[in-house]
């Protein structure tokens, strides 16, 4: 095919071709807004119902806590070694929970992924057309 079958110019083609290209680049950022207004969304949730629900188990923890020691302690131990030996597994399962929800909230569980994927997608699009 030559290029004289192509009724319209090259400037048209290159005006079609930088419009297009605005367009695609608008709705990239549309949809990357998009994505990021959910995953920011999805966080605030997320952290509303982790502090509700924490301050509902720490008075239910607080009373077992206390209810173990006497426990503990009528059983002989003493209060003393029955609130550390507590103390201590409590601050066990502490330390493994906080870094179980760090990871949980890792920046990597929080990218915008199909935003990622169309990007690709238009890449690929483009090199097809250019070809």
């Amino acid at each position: 095919m030559s290029s004289n079958d192509d009724p319209r110019g090259i400037t048209t083609l290159i005006s079609d071709l930088a419009e297009q290209a605005s367009t695609l680049v608008r709705t990239e950022f549309e949809l990357l807004r998009t994505e990021m207004s959910e995953k920011v969304g999805q966080v605030r949730d997320g952290a509303i119902e982790i502090v509700a629900g924490s301050i509902c188990l720490l008075a239910a923890l607080l009373v077992l806590l206390q209810a173990l020691i006497a426990a503990l302690a009528e059983l002989g131990l003493g209060p003393a070694w029955a609130s550390l030996l507590v103390g201590v597994v409590v601050a066990i399962i502490g330390v493994i929970l906080v870094r179980m929800g760090t990871s949980n909230m890792a920046a990597t569980n929080l990218a915008p992924e199909r935003t990622q994927k169309q990007l690709n997608r238009d890449v690929q699009t483009v090199k097809e057309q250019v070809r």
